[in-house]
């Protein structure tokens, strides 16, 4: 069974910097054609997607809400993959899940594996 854990949620000031990580159980990229997405939930809202990177070759897209701000990238041979935020601000504060998929995809139902999250809260 596949398991994700979100690490590097925490209270930073608006205009701060924080970086997150989801490490994915060994066996989940003996496959090439596996992706990986952030999603984030704030209260009372649904679940948005943030940025999504394409196992085999690293290729990334991300929100309009989080672009230029945000960048993805994955550790060179460890199955982990970063999100990390620059310039966050209030409106930024949720919780933040990893999730796991076959399909390079910003849809929510389309992921098959999650984590449990890591909260992000931003200060104004």
């Amino acid at each position: 069974q596949v398991q994700l854990v979100e690490s590097g949620g925490g209270l930073v000031q608006a205009g701060g910097s924080l970086r997150l990580s989801c490490t994915a159980s060994e066996d989940t990229f003996t496959r090439a054609w596996f992706t990986m997405a952030w999603f984030r939930q704030a209260l009372g809202k649904a679940r948005e997607f943030v940025a999504v990177i394409r196992w085999s070759d690293g290729y990334t897209e991300h929100s309009e809400s989080v672009k230029g701000r945000f960048s993805t990238s994955k550790h060179a041979t460890e199955n982990t993959v970063y999100l990390q935020m620059n310039s966050l601000k209030p409106e930024d504060t949720a919780r933040y899940y990893c999730a796991i998929g076959r399909k390079f995809s910003r849809v929510v139902s389309l992921y098959d594996y999650w984590g449990q999250g890591t909260q992000v809260t931003v200060s104004s």
